[in-house]
This record gives C-alpha cells, sequence and structure tokens, in this order.
C-alpha cells in the first residue's frame, strides 16, 4: 500500500485535534499536536496517542506522566503552532502545571488530561502509548475537528448539524444515501 493512498484513506476519518504535553529533561515542558488519541477502556480509564519516535514530547512522556489537551474549536493556531517544528512552543501559549505537574493548555482546550504510561508499542516510525487516565479537567467549550487534510468546527446548537436533540432518548431518523447518490429519509 503506497503512503499517499494510506493518509488519503485516514484523511476520511475526522478527529479531535490534541496537544501532547510532558516535561523534558530539565523539567522544560514539551509538546506536539496530535490526531491519533482513542479511548481504549474505562476500567481503568486509559486512552492512546500515537507519537513520532524520534520526537522529543516521545521521549519526555516516557518518563511516566503526560497530558492530553483536546483543543477547543477556536484553537486552530494553537494545533498549528505545536504541529511546527524549531519554535519555543510554550512561549505563545498560556499554560499551568496539571496537578502531576504537566502543562495543561486551558485557555484553548475543551478538555485536558493527565495520564501515566502504562505500556508503549513501537509501530514502524510511531510508538502507540497507552495512558491511565489521572486527572480530567473539562471547559464546556466544543471541540476542534480535524479531517479530509483541512480543520472544522463543532457545529453549533443541541444536536449534531441540522437534526434536532431528541428528548425522549429515541434515536433521531437518519438520511440515508442510496448507492446511486439520491438521499432517502430511513425510519
Amino acid at each position: 500500500m503506497p503512503a499517499d493512498g494510506f493518509r488519503d484513506l485516514m484523511s476520511r476519518f475526522p478527529s479531535g485535534v490534541t496537544v501532547v504535553t510532558a516535561r523534558g529533561p530539565g523539567g522544560e515542558p514539551v509538546g506536539m499536536t496530535c490526531s491519533s488519541v482513542a479511548s481504549v477502556c474505562t476500567d481503568p480509564p486509559t486512552l492512546l496517542v500515537c507519537l513520532r519516535s524520534d520526537s522529543a514530547t516521545l521521549a519526555a512522556v516516557r518518563t511516566g506522566t503526560f497530558g492530553v489537551n483536546m483543543l477547543d474549536r477556536d484553537a486552530r493556531d494553537t494545533s498549528e503552532l505545536f504541529s511546527a517544528r524549531d519554535v519555543d512552543r510554550f512561549s505563545a501559549v498560556s499554560w499551568e502545571p496539571s496537578p502531576a505537574g504537566v502543562p495543561w493548555l486551558p485557555d484553548c482546550s475543551a478538555a485536558m488530561a493527565e495520564c501515566r504510561v502504562r505500556a508503549t508499542h513501537a509501530v514502524g516510525d510511531h510508538t502507540v502509548v497507552l495512558g491511565e487516565v489521572a486527572h480530567t479537567r473539562t471547559s464546556g467549550r466544543p471541540p476542534l475537528l480535524y479531517g479530509m487534510r483541512r480543520y472544522a468546527r463543532w457545529p453549533d446548537g443541541p444536536g449534531l448539524g441540522d437534526e434536532p436533540a431528541v428528548a425522549d432518548g429515541s434515536p433521531p431518523k437518519r438520511k440515508a444515501v442510496r448507492a446511486d447518490g439520491v438521499r432517502k429519509r430511513s425510519a
């Protein structure tokens, strides 16, 4: 499978945008933008992040504790800042230490988690890090999204897009698309 074909495939799966943070060997804050984040289980509460194996952030994460800052929908600039190389990222953003001291970005995050490393696994040029979540904080702001190689904002309103929220708990009617591309309503 060519890398470009795989990248195109995965661009069709939108995700939230995070900044993974930790403390470097001298205690300095380090971090990088990461959209490869997933929930693993709730008991114990565990998530995974995938980081470049040659990154300074992964080297710092391996020391045991890291932060996952789930960016809010107005934080595209923060995502781009933490994607750039060779910049002093933390001088350009407001941050504070989590309970264990890893950098949290409260002014631009929809939610933040502090995690303890439970396992790592190298895959190609990346490393999967399993982190047990120790502390969280949410802001109430909606998340920033990324897919199809572009950013998007979580829609305003009570539901997802044009469907109203259903108060009785029943699932809303979904729009289906037939093989010929015509939209139809399904029950």
